[in-house]
């Protein structure tokens, strides 16, 4: 094996600050795995470290590598190690040491240690980790398919299964077509699920419905919650990936079912949200935030892709040279998920 590796770091917020250079292979300690990275996937989380510094450590003593989700072979093991031995497939856990249960953290100091901020991350060829911080990758997946589980796959997954209780039959809303809505429209699917797809593009609709989504809605030409309630006779949704975030709960609200679900995902409407009093408190709403999930709801997720066929939706590979073009593509909202090839 060669002694140096390539390796993407960022010294400070934005674009310029974004290198990729030469670095030693590290050494595995006691308890931790060496792995040869083969793939890392992209979330919307990420360009916000990159271009704002959301995530960044603060201070900042270092040079910090980006990025959360790895799928690779572990190729060296330190003392002490039991979980895993050198040949292992594995993929990162994004939430380091939350191995069930409700996780670390207080209320005045909630839990912020996530891989790829302001843990560091993994956008390099090797990399080390601790041997709690990662799970057996996926038999049937390829690495590239195995990288996107991580976040946006156990995200979907902890709203649907781990905290949703997700029965077939029920009627599963999905916001968009990103990475998290299309592994909640595979997640829902594969419990039987009925499943809603909303979004301003059509062309993107039409793949949706190819997946097995029963009906898309083109938000900009229709008002979507009046379709939910027409779409299920008036019953609403019994599950909501809220992607949006600000003031669009107001819509999820109203488009919930009695004692439905609305998961707080994403903030493209910004970090603050808002929503009528009236439909939370007469339908009994459970409205939640999801912090991607812990380690065993990750197995459980590999064990689900491993016994079925589903494959997760990858819309673009890039080359590891190749990063700010993934970005800029990320910027422009995928069908699915975006790529890094590292090896």
């Amino acid at each position: 094996m060669t002694k140096t590796m390539r390796r993407w770091q960022i010294t400070a917020a934005g674009r310029e600050n974004l290198k990729l250079i030469d670095a030693i292979i590290p050494t595995p300690g006691p308890g931790e795995i060496l792995i040869k990275v083969a793939a890392v996937s992209l979330n919307y989380r990420d360009k916000l470290l990159i271009d704002a510094g959301f995530g960044l450590p603060n201070p900042m003593k270092e040079p910090f590598v980006p990025m959360s989700d790895l799928s690779g072979a572990v190729v060296a093991i330190g003392d002490g190690v039991t979980r895993f031995a050198e040949g292992d497939r594995v993929i990162s856990t994004f939430i380091p040491d939350w191995i069930e249960g409700d996780g670390p953290g207080t209320a005045r100091h909630p839990n912020g240690r996530t891989l790829g901020g302001p843990v560091a991350g993994v956008l390099a060829e090797y990399v080390i980790l601790s041997e709690e911080w990662a799970v057996r990758g996926p038999d049937r997946l390829s690495h590239i398919e195995a990288s996107t589980l991580p976040c946006a796959g156990l995200t979907a997954w902890t709203a649907l299964v781990e905290r949703g209780n997700l029965k077939a039959g029920q009627k599963v809303v999905v916001l968009g077509t990103g990475g998290v809505s299309l592994f909640g429209l595979q997640i829902a699917l594969l419990h039987g699920a009925e499943v809603i797809v909303v979004s301003g593009d059509d062309d993107k609709l039409t793949k949706a419905k190819k997946l097995g989504a029963q009906y898309g809605i083109n938000r900009k030409n229709v008002d979507w919650v009046e379709t939910v309630y027409a779409i299920t006779n008036d019953h609403g949704a019994d599950h909501i990936l809220e992607t949006i975030g600000g003031a669009h709960l107001d819509k999820s609200l109203n488009a919930a079912a009695v004692t439905g679900r609305i998961t707080l995902i994403g903030i493209f409407d910004g970090f603050s949200v808002s929503g009528s009093f009236l439909p939370l408190a007469v339908k009994r709403l459970v409205v939640e935030g999801v912090q991607v999930g812990h380690r065993k709801a990750l197995e459980d997720l590999v064990k689900a892709y491993d016994l079925s066929d589903t494959k997760p939706i990858i819309e673009a590979l890039y080359k590891m040279e190749d990063l700010n073009v993934a970005l800029d593509h990320l910027d422009r909202g995928p069908f699915g998920k975006i790529v890094v090839e590292v090896g």
